[in-house]
Protein backbone atom coordinates (compact mmCIF):
# COMPACT_ATOMS: atom_id res chain seq x y z
CA UNK A 1 0.00 0.00 0.00
CA UNK A 2 1.04 3.31 -0.90
CA UNK A 3 -0.05 7.12 0.63
CA UNK A 4 -0.08 9.63 -2.49
CA UNK A 5 -0.22 13.05 -1.74
CA UNK A 6 -0.03 15.26 -4.64
CA UNK A 7 -0.47 19.01 -5.08
CA UNK A 8 -1.59 19.73 -1.61
CA UNK A 9 -2.34 23.15 -0.45
CA UNK A 10 -4.14 24.54 2.73
CA UNK A 11 -4.42 28.62 3.78
CA UNK A 12 -6.08 29.54 7.08
CA UNK A 13 -8.52 31.88 7.48
CA UNK A 14 -6.11 34.00 8.79
CA UNK A 15 -3.98 34.26 5.60
CA UNK A 16 -1.02 31.70 6.80
CA UNK A 17 -0.11 29.40 3.92
CA UNK A 18 0.92 26.06 5.81
CA UNK A 19 1.02 24.08 2.69
CA UNK A 20 2.10 24.83 -0.44
CA UNK A 21 1.66 22.61 -3.65
CA UNK A 22 2.56 19.54 -1.21
CA UNK A 23 3.26 15.94 -3.16
CA UNK A 24 5.07 13.23 -1.65
CA UNK A 25 4.71 9.23 -2.10
CA UNK A 26 5.07 6.95 1.19
CA UNK A 27 5.43 3.39 0.86
CA UNK A 28 5.31 0.82 3.52
CA UNK A 29 7.78 1.99 6.45
CA UNK A 30 8.95 3.95 8.35
CA UNK A 31 8.86 7.62 6.95
CA UNK A 32 10.37 10.78 8.47
CA UNK A 33 8.92 14.39 7.65
CA UNK A 34 11.79 16.49 9.29
CA UNK A 35 11.32 20.03 9.77
CA UNK A 36 11.16 22.91 12.23
CA UNK A 37 7.96 24.46 14.16
CA UNK A 38 5.56 26.07 12.16
CA UNK A 39 7.15 24.52 8.77
CA UNK A 40 3.62 22.60 8.32
CA UNK A 41 4.45 19.49 9.57
CA UNK A 42 1.49 19.39 11.82
CA UNK A 43 -0.91 20.65 9.32
CA UNK A 44 -0.12 17.81 6.54
CA UNK A 45 -0.53 15.53 9.18
CA UNK A 46 -3.96 16.79 10.24
CA UNK A 47 -4.98 16.95 6.76
CA UNK A 48 -3.75 13.40 6.11
CA UNK A 49 -5.93 12.14 9.68
CA UNK A 50 -8.76 13.96 8.20
CA UNK A 51 -9.26 16.67 10.81
CA UNK A 52 -9.03 19.24 8.70
CA UNK A 53 -10.13 20.02 4.83
CA UNK A 54 -7.59 20.91 1.92
CA UNK A 55 -7.90 23.72 -0.05
CA UNK A 56 -6.45 21.60 -3.14
CA UNK A 57 -4.63 18.84 -4.17
CA UNK A 58 -5.68 15.20 -3.25
CA UNK A 59 -4.49 12.15 -0.94
CA UNK A 60 -4.81 8.36 -1.83
CA UNK A 61 -4.31 6.13 0.39
CA UNK A 62 -4.34 2.26 -1.50
CA UNK A 63 -8.03 2.76 -3.15
CA UNK A 64 -9.07 5.05 -0.51
CA UNK A 65 -9.69 9.04 -1.25
CA UNK A 66 -8.72 10.41 1.65
CA UNK A 67 -10.03 13.70 1.40
CA UNK A 68 -13.38 12.64 0.62
CA UNK A 69 -13.88 8.70 2.05
CA UNK A 70 -13.21 10.21 5.45
CA UNK A 71 -15.03 7.55 7.20
CA UNK A 72 -13.02 4.99 5.41
CA UNK A 73 -9.29 6.36 6.22
CA UNK A 74 -10.25 6.66 10.25
CA UNK A 75 -11.40 2.71 10.10
CA UNK A 76 -7.58 2.11 9.09
CA UNK A 77 -5.65 5.04 10.64
CA UNK A 78 -3.68 5.19 13.80
CA UNK A 79 -2.81 8.73 14.90
CA UNK A 80 -1.08 10.26 17.59
CA UNK A 81 -0.71 14.18 17.56
CA UNK A 82 1.33 16.04 19.24
CA UNK A 83 -0.83 16.89 22.08
CA UNK A 84 -3.50 14.65 23.56
CA UNK A 85 -5.53 13.96 26.25
CA UNK A 86 -5.90 11.05 28.90
CA UNK A 87 -8.49 10.67 31.49
CA UNK A 88 -5.87 11.58 35.02
CA UNK A 89 -8.17 9.19 37.04
CA UNK A 90 -9.03 6.10 34.55
CA UNK A 91 -6.33 3.59 34.74
CA UNK A 92 -4.99 1.88 31.16
CA UNK A 93 -7.42 -0.99 30.95
CA UNK A 94 -10.72 0.80 31.01
CA UNK A 95 -9.58 3.34 28.62
CA UNK A 96 -8.46 1.32 26.52
CA UNK A 97 -11.16 -1.09 26.64
CA UNK A 98 -13.34 2.68 26.09
CA UNK A 99 -11.67 3.16 22.88
CA UNK A 100 -11.71 0.18 20.98
CA UNK A 101 -15.56 0.07 21.41
CA UNK A 102 -15.31 3.41 19.56
CA UNK A 103 -13.35 2.04 16.49
CA UNK A 104 -15.75 -0.71 16.80
CA UNK A 105 -14.27 -3.66 18.41
CA UNK A 106 -17.97 -4.75 19.82
CA UNK A 107 -17.06 -8.65 20.78
CA UNK A 108 -15.88 -8.37 24.76
CA UNK A 109 -13.54 -10.93 24.12
CA UNK A 110 -11.91 -10.40 21.90
CA UNK A 111 -11.44 -6.80 22.87
CA UNK A 112 -10.33 -8.05 25.99
CA UNK A 113 -7.17 -10.01 24.17
CA UNK A 114 -6.66 -7.04 22.15
CA UNK A 115 -5.99 -4.46 24.78
CA UNK A 116 -4.03 -6.94 26.99
CA UNK A 117 -2.15 -7.48 23.80
CA UNK A 118 -1.55 -3.88 23.23
CA UNK A 119 -0.53 -2.99 27.11
CA UNK A 120 2.37 -6.06 26.29
CA UNK A 121 3.64 -4.24 23.19
CA UNK A 122 4.11 -0.94 24.86
CA UNK A 123 5.39 -2.16 27.90
CA UNK A 124 2.59 -1.05 30.10
CA UNK A 125 1.05 -4.31 31.74
CA UNK A 126 2.60 -3.96 34.44
CA UNK A 127 0.74 -0.62 34.96
CA UNK A 128 -2.06 -1.30 33.54
CA UNK A 129 -4.02 -0.74 36.59
CA UNK A 130 -2.43 2.94 37.25
CA UNK A 131 -4.41 5.93 36.78
CA UNK A 132 -3.20 7.53 33.40
CA UNK A 133 -2.72 10.73 35.52
CA UNK A 134 0.33 9.11 37.58
CA UNK A 135 2.08 8.05 33.86
CA UNK A 136 5.49 9.54 32.83
CA UNK A 137 5.50 11.26 29.77
CA UNK A 138 7.14 8.35 27.90
CA UNK A 139 4.53 5.87 29.52
CA UNK A 140 1.71 8.35 28.19
CA UNK A 141 3.21 8.36 24.54
CA UNK A 142 3.11 4.79 24.68
CA UNK A 143 -0.38 4.50 26.09
CA UNK A 144 -0.81 6.92 22.97
CA UNK A 145 0.22 4.32 20.39
CA UNK A 146 -1.75 1.75 22.19
CA UNK A 147 -4.79 3.53 21.45
CA UNK A 148 -3.28 4.46 17.98
CA UNK A 149 -2.84 0.57 17.08
CA UNK A 150 -6.30 -0.34 18.18
CA UNK A 151 -8.19 -1.95 15.07
CA UNK A 152 -4.71 -2.61 13.23
CA UNK A 153 -4.21 0.27 10.88
CA UNK A 154 -2.42 0.49 7.79
CA UNK A 155 -1.53 4.01 8.15
CA UNK A 156 0.28 4.76 11.77
CA UNK A 157 0.93 8.83 11.79
CA UNK A 158 2.71 10.15 14.94
CA UNK A 159 3.46 13.75 15.60
CA UNK A 160 6.60 15.01 17.43
CA UNK A 161 6.10 11.86 19.31
CA UNK A 162 9.52 12.16 21.48
CA UNK A 163 10.00 16.01 22.66
CA UNK A 164 9.90 16.26 26.08
CA UNK A 165 10.98 12.30 26.69
CA UNK A 166 13.87 11.80 28.83
CA UNK A 167 16.71 9.60 26.74
CA UNK A 168 15.64 6.04 28.11
CA UNK A 169 12.16 6.28 27.08
CA UNK A 170 13.01 8.08 23.93
CA UNK A 171 15.03 4.81 23.21
CA UNK A 172 11.88 2.68 24.02
CA UNK A 173 9.43 4.87 22.20
CA UNK A 174 11.69 4.90 19.29
CA UNK A 175 11.89 0.91 19.30
CA UNK A 176 8.29 0.37 18.92
CA UNK A 177 8.19 2.45 16.50
CA UNK A 178 10.73 0.93 14.60
CA UNK A 179 8.89 -2.47 15.12
CA UNK A 180 5.64 -1.04 13.84
CA UNK A 181 7.32 0.22 10.76
CA UNK A 182 7.76 -3.46 9.43
CA UNK A 183 4.59 -3.92 8.66
CA UNK A 184 2.24 -0.78 7.93
CA UNK A 185 2.87 2.66 6.58
CA UNK A 186 4.28 5.09 9.33
CA UNK A 187 5.01 8.46 9.29
CA UNK A 188 6.77 10.09 11.83
CA UNK A 189 6.80 14.05 11.92
CA UNK A 190 9.46 15.90 13.97
CA UNK A 191 12.01 18.47 14.29
CA UNK A 192 14.56 15.73 16.00
CA UNK A 193 16.66 15.18 13.27
CA UNK A 194 18.05 12.16 15.30
CA UNK A 195 14.96 10.47 15.36
CA UNK A 196 14.66 10.34 11.64
CA UNK A 197 18.80 9.33 11.36
CA UNK A 198 17.87 6.22 13.85
CA UNK A 199 14.66 4.82 12.50
CA UNK A 200 13.70 6.14 8.63
CA UNK A 201 14.58 4.42 5.60
CA UNK A 202 12.69 7.15 3.45
CA UNK A 203 12.01 10.94 4.50
CA UNK A 204 11.06 14.51 3.34
CA UNK A 205 12.23 17.88 4.79
CA UNK A 206 9.52 20.87 4.76
CA UNK A 207 9.57 24.35 5.99
CA UNK A 208 7.49 27.22 4.93
CA UNK A 209 4.50 24.74 4.21
CA UNK A 210 6.82 23.30 0.85
CA UNK A 211 9.00 20.10 0.39
CA UNK A 212 12.89 20.92 -0.03
CA UNK A 213 13.86 17.13 -0.25
CA UNK A 214 12.66 13.83 -0.47
CA UNK A 215 14.51 10.70 -0.38
CA UNK A 216 16.50 8.70 1.45
CA UNK A 217 18.38 10.06 4.48
CA UNK A 218 21.86 8.11 3.13
CA UNK A 219 21.25 9.60 -0.23
CA UNK A 220 20.97 13.33 1.45
CA UNK A 221 23.95 12.89 3.50
CA UNK A 222 25.78 11.80 0.48
CA UNK A 223 24.32 14.59 -1.64
CA UNK A 224 26.39 17.15 0.87
CA UNK A 225 29.35 14.91 1.84
CA UNK A 226 32.48 16.73 1.44
CA UNK A 227 31.20 20.34 1.36
CA UNK A 228 30.66 20.76 4.73
CA UNK A 229 33.07 22.59 6.39
CA UNK A 230 34.10 24.19 10.37
CA UNK A 231 36.04 26.35 12.35
CA UNK A 232 35.86 27.74 15.71
CA UNK A 233 35.95 31.61 15.89
CA UNK A 234 35.90 34.80 17.79
CA UNK A 235 32.32 35.97 19.29
CA UNK A 236 32.77 39.55 17.15
CA UNK A 237 33.12 37.57 14.04
CA UNK A 238 30.09 35.80 13.98
CA UNK A 239 28.22 38.73 12.27
CA UNK A 240 30.42 39.37 9.00
CA UNK A 241 30.93 35.13 8.15
CA UNK A 242 26.85 35.64 8.34
CA UNK A 243 27.25 37.50 5.75
CA UNK A 244 29.97 36.10 3.30
CA UNK A 245 29.46 32.40 3.90
CA UNK A 246 26.34 30.30 3.68
CA UNK A 247 26.15 29.27 7.49
CA UNK A 248 24.27 26.58 8.20
CA UNK A 249 24.87 25.67 11.63
CA UNK A 250 26.67 27.48 14.70
CA UNK A 251 27.15 26.29 18.33
CA UNK A 252 28.88 27.41 20.98
CA UNK A 253 31.70 25.35 22.54
CA UNK A 254 33.47 26.78 25.57
CA UNK A 255 32.20 29.78 25.54
CA UNK A 256 33.57 30.04 21.32
CA UNK A 257 31.54 30.02 18.67
CA UNK A 258 32.28 26.64 16.10
CA UNK A 259 30.32 27.55 12.63
CA UNK A 260 29.34 25.32 10.32
CA UNK A 261 29.49 25.94 6.13
CA UNK A 262 28.06 24.38 2.95
CA UNK A 263 30.75 24.87 0.42
CA UNK A 264 31.78 23.34 -2.89
CA UNK A 265 35.18 24.23 -2.15
CA UNK A 266 37.39 24.96 1.25
CA UNK A 267 36.24 28.46 1.76
CA UNK A 268 40.04 29.21 3.21
CA UNK A 269 42.47 27.41 4.77
CA UNK A 270 41.43 28.07 8.06
CA UNK A 271 38.29 25.90 8.05
CA UNK A 272 38.50 21.69 7.94
CA UNK A 273 36.78 19.36 6.50
CA UNK A 274 34.03 17.71 8.46
CA UNK A 275 32.16 14.21 8.04
CA UNK A 276 28.65 15.18 7.35
CA UNK A 277 25.69 13.85 8.87
CA UNK A 278 22.03 14.33 8.52
CA UNK A 279 21.64 17.35 10.92
CA UNK A 280 23.84 19.14 8.18
CA UNK A 281 21.75 18.19 5.07
CA UNK A 282 18.56 19.74 7.41
CA UNK A 283 19.66 22.81 8.15
CA UNK A 284 21.28 23.01 4.96
CA UNK A 285 17.83 22.93 3.39
CA UNK A 286 15.88 25.03 6.13
CA UNK A 287 18.33 27.43 6.76
CA UNK A 288 21.26 27.40 4.24
CA UNK A 289 19.47 26.82 0.85
CA UNK A 290 15.61 26.81 1.48
CA UNK A 291 14.85 28.85 -1.41
CA UNK A 292 15.24 25.58 -3.38
CA UNK A 293 11.96 23.49 -3.46
CA UNK A 294 11.35 20.14 -4.69
CA UNK A 295 8.47 20.31 -7.52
Amino acid sequence: MQLIIQNLSKTYSNGVQALKDVSLTINQGMFGLLGPNGAGKSSLMRTIATLQEADSGSIQLGDINVLTQKEEVRKTLGYLPQEFGVYPKVDAVTLLDHLAVLKGIVDKKERKAVVEALLHKTNLWAAREKNLGGYSGGMKQRFGIAQALLANPSLIIVDEPTAGLDPAERNRFLNLLSELGEKTIVILSTHIVEDVKELCTDMAIINKGQVLYKGSPLDAIAEVQGKVWSKRIAKTELEEYRKNYNLISERLIAGRPEITVLSDVQPDSSFERTQADLEDVYFSHVFGSAEKVVA
